[in-house]
């Protein structure tokens, strides 16, 4: 993939797409340079999300059809339409094996392969199939941008509504779910952009999120950025700032909600979930539908991804110098499973999830309902 510097005016955009052409901000970079690489096929998308040039569920998704659009727009393609579609079936099905745990990837995938099958039922040669491919592609950039900005709406409401007594809120997020890590504002930090638009953000705490560093790295970031007040703190000292009281209530994003709630996010979520329940602090998920996976019942049902132990052995996330000793053996889960019974509320782009009387959630009456 070949590197193209680029200024800082463009530095919050992850994704540049105009049609036959996708940039990627490589993120590994950040932030202290701004770079984007060219992607110019499937092949070259499933290196940028495996190698986390790009990440971010919705991002991740987003990036993988772009990446496919472009390949299919500068193809010289010989075939049946029925050859089209399943040409596109099967490099969607191989952009879905670069990272596993995030839902939206294969979501999108499957709902992406299903048009292109149909198209081809009725098309008599493969332009169309490729044509409607890449109209549903580019859709999904637009349609998160829009998904997000409610996703701040409604959880900026509801959280003022909930916490009482404080004219002005102090929120901890972990990890990066901004515009690095979404087509544009964000889901959990949409959230906290949405309270300081609003006036009502006294500050932002986030997390440094090892082993990765997007906290420090990219949410940092975003948040000088955009002039938001905010403090950078430790993964460990999560629990000695809430004993403090000096959290209103934690926001965090999805890479996968499962039927009844319980939600995969990066690793270090669950704790802050335990130290949240034990200090009586709003714990809350804001998430696209798109992150929502109906066919698991429960979390357990998550797979879960496992990166290489070079983002424990070396700093930086793997990128600088040996810190452990060699010969030392690694456990390295990119996500935790945050069970519901922990989670106050899921903010999306249609409303908020709350629970019932039975202090349970019910997503799919709620899904049907918003439909």
């Amino acid at each position: 993939m070949a590197k193209d510097s680029n200024g800082a005016a463009n530095s919050l955009q992850s994704i540049l797409y105009e049609r036959g052409s996708l940039r990627l901000l490589d993120q590994r970079k950040l932030p202290l340079e701004s770079v984007y690489l060219d992607i110019k096929d499937a092949s070259d998308g499933w290196s940028a999300i495996r190698d986390m040039v790009v990440r971010g569920a919705p991002a991740i998704a987003i990036a993988a059809a772009l990446a496919l659009a472009v390949e299919v727009h500068n193809l010289d393609f010989a075939g049946t339409p029925g050859d089209a579609a399943s040409f596109l079936v099967k490099k969607l099905e191989y952009l879905v094996s670069s990272r596993p745990t995030a839902v939206n990837l294969s979501d999108a995938a499957t709902k992406l392969q299903k048009l292109v099958l149909k198209t081809a039922e009725t098309a008599s040669e493969p332009k169309p199939v490729f044509q409607a491919y890449i109209d549903a592609a580019e859709a999904m950039l637009s349609d998160d941008v829009a998904a997000n900005k409610a996703i701040g709406s409604h959880g900026a409401r509801f959280l003022q509504g909930q916490i009482e007594g404080s004219e002005r809120l102090c929120v901890l997020t972990h990890c990066n779910t901004g515009s690095l890590a979404t087509a544009g504002y964000g889901t959990a930090l949409g959230v906290i952009r949405s309270l300081h638009a609003e006036g009502v953000l006294e500050k932002a705490f986030c997390t440094e999120t090892r082993p990765f560093n997007q906290g420090s790295r990219l949410t940092a970031f975003e948040l000088v950025h955009d002039r938001i007040p905010a403090t950078l703190i430790a993964d460990s000292a999560v629990a000695a700032l809430m004993k403090s009281r000096q959290v209103d209530a934690v926001i965090v994003g999805a890479d996968r909600v499962a039927a009844n709630g319980d939600t995969a996010n990066k690793i270090g979520t669950y704790n802050l979930a335990l130290c949240a329940k034990h200090h009586g602090v709003q714990f809350y998920v804001a998430a696209p539908i798109t992150s929502i996976d109906l066919s698991l019942s429960s979390g357990q049902q998550i797979i879960i991804e496992e990166r290489s132990s070079k983002e424990l052995l070396h700093s930086d996330g793997g990128l600088g110098k040996q810190v452990a000793a060699s010969g030392i053996a690694v456990w390295n889960p990119a996500f935790d499973v945050t069970p519901a019974d922990l989670i106050t509320a899921i903010i999306t782009e249609k409303g908020v999830i709350t629970k019932g009387v039975d202090d349970a959630f019910d997503i799919k009456g709620f899904i049907q309902k918003s439909l």
